[in-house]
């Protein structure tokens, strides 16, 4: 089934107005186009979408589904159309991402941009989050890809995750039962050992720091070598390391975000490019495990701030 989108935004143009006279005026096209893109839009999917009579036009139950459908439509081509047209961007960027986001995909996703933008000049940082937005909100980054506290509003949310306990295979039991409670926690300020800290506090669990780290490949040593409990990112936990199931004898920790943080006063184009780069590509987003994980196909994706709560 081929829908072209100049037939889909002709019927959805009459759908609004329930007119083929008004959908012919605002697109700018001859009634007898109109009457054309709707016969071979109802061609190509079978049945019909639209009753029209010689006072009225209306939409059939088909015709309401295809609305909807029309709108996806529309947005996937305008997605694609934007992502792939912007070869002829230029400008420097300075794109920030966390250490631990940096050990995903993200990277074969930036060498794919630098190959479809070869106009713009990448620079690269890769820190803890708190680092990040701060250089984000003193203008020394462009746009930073970091963690936040769910639902805090700042950023343009990539995906929403979440975190949790894990520990090396076959310690899970001993640590869950163990009190004081060894943590891996990064130094302060960190959201996810505030975090931590709070909910173990709540639950009346007491806690010590047995690891104090400051990057993910340490926090990652530690607790493979089996020192205590991490706090990790779900769809970022690495497959050698187990998760803590719900009910383990250790509170949840909630939800985390995912997002984009970008400086207003960054170049405009080259951050949407990049930002349009990342979304399309957020399944992606995970442990690497092997090429065979990358196939490059675009996604559909789901503005910006300046002060999230970075997770670190």
């Amino acid at each position: 089934m081929v829908l072209p989108p100049e037939q889909v935004r002709t019927f959805l143009a009459v759908a609004q107005s329930l007119s083929f006279t008004q959908a012919a005026a605002t697109l700018g096209l001859g009634q007898p186009t109109v009457s054309q893109h709707i016969s071979k839009l109802e061609q190509a999917v079978g049945r019909p979408l639209l009753v029209r009579d010689t006072r009225s036009v209306t939409l059939t139950v088909d015709g309401e589904a295809m609305v909807g459908f029309a709108r996806s439509i529309l947005a996937a081509h305008a997605q694609a159309a934007d992502y792939f047209s912007a070869a002829g961007v230029r400008g420097r960027l300075r794109f920030g991402v966390t250490d631990d986001l940096a050990l995903t995909q993200v990277p074969r996703i930036l060498r794919q941009f630098r190959h479809l933008n070869p106009g713009i000049n990448l620079d690269l940082s890769v820190s803890q989050g708190v680092h990040l937005q701060r250089r984000v909100e003193s203008g020394h980054l462009d746009i930073a890809f970091l963690k936040s506290t769910a639902g805090d509003g700042w950023g343009r949310l990539v995906r929403r995750d979440r975190l949790v306990w894990a520990a090396a295979e076959g310690t899970a039991a001993q640590w869950t039962a163990e009190r004081p409670v060894p943590l891996i926690v990064y130094p302060t300020p960190s959201p996810s050992r505030a975090l931590a800290v709070q909910k173990l506090d709540q639950a009346g669990i007491r806690h010590r720091v047995v690891c104090t780290v400051r990057g993910v490949n340490a926090a990652l040593a530690a607790t493979r070598a089996g020192l205590g409990l991490g706090i990790f990112t779900r769809s970022l936990l690495p497959a050698d390391l187990v998760e803590l199931p719900a009910g383990a004898g250790l509170p949840e920790l909630g939800d985390i975000d995912l997002v984009l943080l970008t400086n207003p006063h960054a170049p405009a184009q080259p951050v949407e490019a990049l930002t349009t780069a990342i979304l399309a590509h957020t399944h992606r987003i995970r442990p690497l495990h092997g090429d065979r994980e990358w196939s490059g196909e675009p996604s559909r994706a789901g503005g910006a701030g300046s002060r999230p709560a970075a997770a670190g």
